[in-house]
C-alpha cells in the first residue's frame, strides 16, 4: 500500500511542477524517507534521478520554443555540476550523518516554502526582464557571482538532493540578465546537469534500488506531462500559494521528525560499522 501511495505521491510531484514550475521536487525526499521508509542517502540518490529526468522532460518544450540559453546553461551548470559533485562526495563521508542531511533539507524547504508564498502574495505579476522579489545586484564581474552561487546551489543539491530551482531562476534573472521564461527554461536544464554530477558523486557508494528508482522516476515523468496539459485550466497563483503552506508544514514536520538532533561520532560510529559489514 505504501508503495502504491509514494508512487501517487511522485505524480503528484510532477503534476505541481507542470503546474507552478517549482517546488514540488522537494516532496520527493520526505515521501522516500517517511512513507516509503527508504534511507535518506539513498532516498537522496533517488531523488536526484527522479528531479533530473523530470526537469530534462521539462526542458524540451522550453527548447523548442527557444527560452533555453545553452551558453548561459553551460557555465552555471558546469559550475553547479562541480558543487554538486563535491556535495555528494561530502555527504559519503562518515562524519555526515543522514539527521544532518534530513535536517539541512527541512531548513531548504522552509526556504523554498517562504519564497513561494511571498510570491504568490505579490498584487502584480513580476515583469518579462525582472525578478523585483530580489534586489538588483551592483557587480562588475556578474558572471562570477554566477559561479560562485552555482557552486553553492550545487553543494547543497549534493548534500540533500534539492534541484535548487528557487535559487537558480533568480540568479540567471539577475546575475545572466536572462527574461524570466528564458530563466524559466535554462533552470530546468541546469538541473538536469546538477542532478546528474549529485548523482555521479553518490555512485558507486550508496546502495540503490534500481526497481524503485525506475518505478518512481516514470511516475514524477508522468506527472509533469499531465501538469503540463492541467496549467491550462488551474490558476497557478492560488495553487502556488497553497503548496508554499503545504511545504511549510511538511518541513516542520521533517525538523520535528529530527528534534532530537543529531549525534554525529555516535552515528559515523555505526555508518561506518555498517559500510565495513557489507564489504566482508
Amino acid at each position: 500500500m505504501t508503495w502504491i501511495i509514494g508512487h501517487l505521491i511522485a505524480i503528484c510531484i510532477g503534476i505541481s511542477l507542470g503546474l507552478i514550475g517549482g517546488g514540488g521536487s522537494v516532496l520527493a525526499l520526505p515521501t522516500l524517507v517517511y512513507l516509503m521508509k527508504v534511507p535518506p542517502k539513498e532516498a537522496i540518490v533517488l531523488t536526484l534521478v527522479a528531479v533530473g529526468s523530470v526537469s530534462l522532460l521539462g526542458a524540451i518544450p522550453h527548447w523548442k520554443l527557444g527560452n533555453v540559453k545553452l551558453k548561459t546553461a553551460g557555465i552555471f551548470g558546469f559550475s553547479t555540476m562541480i558543487g554538486a559533485y563535491t556535495g555528494a562526495r561530502l555527504a559519503t563521508l562518515p562524519m555526515v550523518t543522514e539527521t544532518m542531511q534530513m535536517l539541512l533539507f527541512a531548513f531548504m524547504m522552509l526556504i523554498a516554502a517562504v519564497l513561494m508564498i511571498i510570491k504568490s502574495n505579490k498584487r502584480h505579476q513580476v515583469k518579462e526582464d525582472e525578478l523585483d522579489l530580489y534586489p538588483k545586484p551592483v557587480c562588475r564581474y556578474c558572471w562570477l557571482w554566477l559561479v560562485t552561487e552555482g557552486i553553492g546551489v550545487g553543494i547543497l543539491t549534493g548534500l540533500v538532493g534539492v534541484g535548487g530551482g528557487f535559487a537558480i531562476v533568480p540568479a540567471l534573472v539577475l546575475l545572466a540578465k536572462l527574461p524570466m521564461k528564458q530563466a524559466i527554461g535554462t533552470s530546468l536544464l541546469i538541473i538536469f546537469m546538477n542532478s546528474v554530477a549529485g548523482f555521479w558523486g553518490y555512485f558507486g557508494r550508496v546502495a540503490i534500488d534500481w526497481n524503485l528508482l525506475l518505478s518512481f522516476t516514470i511516475a514524477a515523468s508522468l506527472g509533469i506531462l499531465a501538469g503540463a496539459y492541467l496549467v491550462k485550466f488551474v490558476q497557478a497563483k492560488h495553487l502556488q500559494k497553497a503548496f508554499g503552506y503545504f511545504l511549510l508544514v511538511t518541513a516542520m514536520f521533517v525538523l520535528w521528525q529530527n528534534r532530537e538532533g543529531y549525534k554525529p561520532a555516535e552515528e559515523a560510529r555505526i555508518m561506518e560499522t555498517n559500510r565495513i559489514a557489507k564489504l566482508y
